[in-house]
C-alpha cells in the first residue's frame, strides 16, 4: 500500500512541483494540500494522512504551531519538515513541536522518498547537513555550559545567538562564523541583525564592546 501525504507550503509552484516529483513513485500518494497553518490541520483531520510535508513559514499560523496542534490530535501522523531554515532555533523547535524530521528544501527526490517512508514508519529522519549540526550541538553543551553565567548578562537572546555574539567578540566576520557554525552566511546575517536589536546597539563594534565588558570573546 502506498503513503498517503499532504504536502503544506503557501507556495503554490513548490506544492505542484512536488506532487510532481513524487507522482512516479509508487510508495506514496499526494491526496490533498494546504497553504497556511489552518488549513494543513483542517486537512489533516479531514484526510487523515500518513505524513505531512511541512513548510515552517506560512501565513497565518506557521508550520510550527501546525505541527504541534495537529501531533495533540493525532500523534500517529507524522509532520516532515520541508523547509529553507536549517537554524538550530527552528530545528529544535520543529522537534519539540512533534515533527520527526526536518530536511532542507533543496533535498532531491530520491533523499524525500526516503524521508517520507522513514517517517511513516516511526522513524526519526534529518538531511546529512542538519544531522551534522546536530552532533555539534550535543557534543558542544559541555562547553556551553561552562558560560552559564555569561549568558545572563544577555538573557535576552537565545543560545546560538549568545553563542554568535561570543564569536564576534572574538574577532570573527560574517564568513567565519558560518564556516564555524556550518550556517549559511544569510542565516548568521539574521542573527546578528538579531542580536544588535535585542542588545539595542547601533553597530557590530557596540555589541563587541557590550559582550567583552561581559567576559565574552576571551578565546579570541
Amino acid at each position: 500500500m502506498s503513503i498517503n501525504v499532504l504536502i503544506a507550503d503557501d507556495h503554490v509552484f513548490y506544492r505542484e512541483g512536488v506532487r510532481s516529483l513524487l507522482s512516479n513513485s509508487p510508495a506514496i500518494t499526494v491526496i490533498g494540500e494546504a497553504s497556511n497553518g489552518e488549513e494543513v490541520i483542517a486537512k489533516a483531520a479531514e484526510l487523515q494522512p500518513a505524513v505531512i510535508l511541512m513548510d515552517l513559514k506560512m501565513p497565518g499560523m506557521n508550520g510550527i504551531d501546525a505541527t504541534r496542534r495537529i501531533h495533540e490530535v493525532n500523534p500517529k501522523i507524522g509532520v516532515l519538515v520541508i523547509t529553507m531554515f536549517d537554524d538550530d532555533d527552528s530545528v529544535f523547535a520543529a522537534m519539540r513541536a512533534g515533527a520527526r524530521g526536518y530536511l532542507l528544501k533543496d533535498a532531491d527526490k530520491d533523499e524525500l522518498v526516503r524521508a517520507i517512508i522513514a517517517v511513516e514508519k516511526g522513524e526519526a529522519i534529518f538531511s546529512p547537513t542538519i544531522a551534522q549540526r546536530m552532533i555539534q550541538y550535543f557534543t558542544a553543551s559541555p562547553a556551553r555550559q561552562s558560560t552559564s553565567k555569561k549568558r545572563d548578562e544577555f538573557s535576552e537572546l537565545t543560545e546560538r545567538e549568545h553563542e554568535i555574539l561570543d564569536l564576534i567578540a572574538q574577532g570573527h566576520n560574517n564568513t567565519v562564523i558560518a564556516n564555524k557554525l556550518s550556517l549559511s552566511i544569510k542565516t548568521v546575517q539574521n542573527y546578528v541583525s538579531s542580536i544588535l536589536t535585542k542588545l539595542q546597539v547601533a553597530d557590530r563594534s557596540q555589541a563587541i564592546v557590550r559582550a567583552r565588558e561581559a567576559g565574552l570573546g576571551n578565546k579570541g
